[in-house]
């Protein structure tokens, strides 16, 4: 038995926020907010917002510009978040079940199969729409998917890797010997446009990987796993459906009076403790997971890492390959998707696995909240 990833897909979103976009319609904001509170700023009782830059994200993260499901919303100094129209349920698909369509069916084209060869489908991501029915479930219908299985699962960024687990898991537990997982992510309806510190890291984005067992093997075949999890709250995201609840407890608002997300709900990191954390824990899970299996770091080809931020990406590669390392064993896609959370390694993987020999190792990790790491070791058929 092989169990291969045979497959991928991406949908890109209709449309590309620059840097310089985004910085003027948060520089709007920051002017308006200040003029606003210009009396209580100059008497010290509140602080002034400082401007963004498109400099500065470049330097801090990497990131040139994100793809984004609508803009005009984001780009409005009086909304600054996607306006997405509600779709009723069971008659329209859901928005991000279109998302995952579009992967899904472009990874069925280049394997050669259809929605009715599938087994199984997981979804794994960040954030859902709603809490069920499930997106997969929703995906399994319109695909064509005859019986079988269809579930949704979260662990933030680290998603991709734990959802190719999980899947391994199910073929080897006799469920099913052909299956999809999804990594769908409409990061931007989750982002705080208003913070200086992160309004510029997310784009959205779907992914399709299918995962076949196979007589004769064929892509990249899954080595093994190695998962891990430690709970922090310096990566965040705490909006959810008992918001209604608390805001009634603490007597603040009734819920059907709402009209604007509740900012310090959404998501939020520490990033300087994230830095000094996550990235030497990666490199440890990675270096640990290669020595569980014989592999010395200067025999990877590959590794696709979690597009967080350009400064994590080359340092755990130097850490786990060398300070020479060279950095397009690396390969990055944020400088153009931004951070897409659970798709991004799969992104850097539908687009940067060309020019492998049969045989050679690869890795796919991912991190982010929980903290979450997940190191997939691959092999070229």
């Amino acid at each position: 038995m092989s169990i291969c990833i045979t497959a991928t897909g991406l949908y890109t979103p209709p449309y590309s926020i620059s840097n310089e976009e985004l910085v003027e319609s948060f520089n709007q904001y920051v002017d308006k907010y200040n003029k606003q509170h210009e009396d209580e700023i100059n008497a010290g009782e509140r602080e002034a917002l400082e401007h963004s830059s498109a400099e500065f994200i470049e330097k801090v993260s990497g990131i040139k510009s994100r793809y984004v499901m609508e803009k005009e919303g984001i780009l409005n100094p009086d909304i600054m978040a996607p306006v997405i129209p509600y779709r009723q349920l069971g008659e329209e698909v859901s928005i991000m079940a279109e998302m995952g369509l579009a992967a899904l069916q472009e990874a069925l084209d280049e394997a050669g199969l259809t929605g009715k060869d599938l087994d199984g489908i997981i979804v794994a991501c960040s954030n859902f729409q709603r809490t069920y029915p499930a997106i997969a479930i929703e995906i399994q219908h319109h695909i064509g998917m005859e019986g079988g299985f269809a579930f949704d699962m979260n662990v933030a960024c680290s998603a991709a890797t734990f959802g190719l687990s999980q899947v391994v898991g199910a073929i080897k537990g006799g469920l099913g010997k052909k299956i999809a997982m999804l990594n769908i992510e409409i990061c931007t309806a989750h982002l705080n446009f208003r913070n200086r510190d992160s309004h510029f890291i997310f784009g959205d984005v779907a992914t399709a990987t299918i995962i076949e067992d196979l007589e004769t093997p064929k892509g990249f075949e899954i080595v093994n796993s190695r998962l891990y999890t430690q709970f922090s709250t310096n990566i965040k995201n705490e909006y959810g459906y008992l918001d209604r609840s608390e805001f009634l407890a603490a007597e603040t608002a009734m819920y059907p009076d709402i009209t604007e997300p509740v900012t310090d709900k959404l998501f939020l990191q520490n990033g300087r403790k994230v830095f000094r954390e996550v990235c030497p824990k990666v490199s440890e899970i990675i270096s640990t997971h290669l020595a569980e299996n014989n592999i010395e770091s200067s025999e990877l080809k590959r590794m696709w890492l979690h597009q967080a931020n350009l400064n994590m990406i080359d340092l755990i590669l130097r850490t786990v390959v060398g300070k020479n390392a060279d950095k397009s064993i690396a390969p990055t896609v944020i400088d153009e998707f931004a951070n897409t959370s659970s798709a991004s390694p799969v992104i850097a993987f539908h687009r940067h696995n060309e020019g492998l020999n049969s045989g050679d190792l690869t890795v796919m990790c991912s991190f982010g909240a929980g903290y979450s790491i997940g190191s997939v070791l691959l092999r070229k058929v």
